[in-house]
């Protein structure tokens, strides 16, 4: 793949291609507009070998106009995992046209940008790998914990999961492995993984993930800390016990201190959390810490009102009852947003999502994310859904089905993509009714409303780039 700015007239103008020709395109061209989704549609075009253009990629910032750094960084990577492409970019960056070619896999090396974590740039791989036509070993540097995008961890312990659910059991020396020999915390990175997956001829036929279990027999978490005292990652699993325990017994939390040239390049500590049910349902979910910026600090004081804030669950607004002043915790459904800014230790923390006051606050709010998606349902968490829709898409010509909790964004978009490039229509119909008891008489365990079974017949794809051996 090469990149090749042009300008923005004559988008089709001169270009530079690698020795390898690409597949003929199957059909027309797509067209797409916004920076929005950018890494899945690139990702689809591959797959499915038809070339698409995106346009009016933020053509109404006036401050930075067209591709970020990040998104150029992921077009690098995309260069150098397959063989045969060609891109097109224009001048000012709000354009771009890419024609895919084969996936080839091997040994890459790639440095992420700081702008973001490594999870952006591994996300879109792990759906790639399987398909090269030689096995992955992917390096990535970079950040590996934010607030931003998935973290590594999750990666490691519930989307490789997810993935290898549909994967045939093949005889390789390569597993599907995912290992973090560097920790690197924002806002400096230096931190490194190692990503392996085997190619495959092509994915199982008929996988049906619809059973979510009579519910949690075990959570599981992480908490590391890198370049800080090893009691912040103590201190966070603490806390993170002290609620989860009330509701089962087996949690185990365990702590990585890291030390020397494997702690990257800055401070930093977070956790993240995994809850496994009786039918090896897999729930996530992760919490990391930064820097409070001090910005904030300096401009809220006592009493200055704090714009456009909206209250969450247990914020704490001061009102006024006759004389008195008294502190109430109030819940989402409060009246809103006009409170001001009473104590300090809340002020980054009201302001900013990403900011924890003590590890214990960052405890706590991880064991509550991760109670949320366990009520929410399904059979795969909602950092997989797109994994297990694309693969479902993928798979030989079978009806395949997978129960999932509430719809995500990102994945009411790839359903919408997948028309578009694969012509795949799932039908969703609202998963079926529960009785609040089993066959024993004990209470089963039931979801919030709103979980919905996509089923859909595979398209029978067949990776015809992997080696014959």
């Amino acid at each position: 793949m090469a990149l090749v700015q042009n300008a923005p007239s004559n988008l089709n103008s001169v270009k530079r291609q690698k020795t390898a020709a690409a597949p003929s395109a199957p059909s027309q061209l797509l067209r797409f507009e916004g920076h929005l989704h950018l890494r899945q549609r690139l990702v689809l075009a591959t797959i499915s070998g038809r070339p698409v253009r995106i346009d009016k990629i933020r053509l109404a910032d006036d401050e930075y106009p067209g591709l970020a750094d990040y998104e150029v960084s992921f077009l690098r990577l995309m260069e150098k995992v397959t063989n045969g492409s060609t891109l097109e970019i224009s001048y000012t960056g709000t354009s771009l046209l890419y024609k895919p070619g084969v996936i080839t896999g091997g040994k890459i090396s790639h440095d992420c940008p700081n702008s973001r974590a490594i999870g952006y740039f591994l996300e879109p791989m792990i759906a790639l790998a399987p398909f090269a036509k030689v096995p992955f070993h992917l390096t990535l540097n970079g950040i590996t914990n934010d607030n931003v995008d998935i973290c590594v961890d999750t990666l490691r312990t519930v989307t490789l999961p997810t993935l290898a659910k549909f994967l045939p059991t093949v005889e390789s020396q390569i597993p599907l492995d995912l290992k973090i020999t560097k920790r690197g915390a924002p806002p400096s990175g230096g931190g490194q993984i190692l990503f392996q997956c085997p190619a495959i001829k092509s994915l199982k036929a008929g996988v049906t993930l619809t059973d979510p279990g009579l519910g949690v027999k075990r959570i599981r978490g992480i908490a590391y800390a890198t370049r800080i005292s090893p009691q912040m990652a103590n201190r966070v699993v603490d806390a993170a016990r002290s609620l989860l325990s009330r509701y089962i017994p087996d949690v185990y939390l365990y702590t990585d201190v890291y030390k020397g040239a494997e702690s990257g390049k800055g401070p930093g500590y977070g956790v993240s959390l995994v809850a496994e049910t009786t039918t090896s349902v897999l729930y996530s979910s992760e919490c990391a810490y930064q820097p409070r910026k001090k910005a904030v600090q300096e401009v809220l004081k006592e009493g200055d009102e704090i714009p456009g804030l909206s209250l969450g669950t247990g914020a704490i607004e001061t009102k006024e009852n006759g004389d008195d002043d008294d502190e109430q915790v109030v819940g989402a459904a409060a009246k809103p947003p006009a409170s001001t800014a009473t104590q300090e230790g809340i002020l980054g923390h009201l302001q900013n999502d990403y900011t924890f006051p003590t590890p214990e606050d960052l405890g706590i709010r991880a064991a509550r994310l991760l109670l949320t998606e366990i009520r929410k349902g399904g059979c795969v968490d909602s950092v997989s859904q797109w994994l297990a829709i694309l693969m479902l898409a993928l798979s030989p010509e079978d009806v395949g089905k997978v129960r999932v909790g509430t719809l995500t964004p990102m994945s009411v978009q790839y359903l919408r993509d997948l028309k578009q490039f694969l012509g795949v229509v799932f039908k969703i119909a609202e998963e079926p009714a529960e009785d609040p008891v089993d066959e024993e008489g004990n209470t089963r365990y039931t979801s919030l409303k709103g979980g919905v079974v996509l089923t859909c017949l595979g398209t029978g794809y067949v990776n015809v780039n992997k080696n014959v051996t």
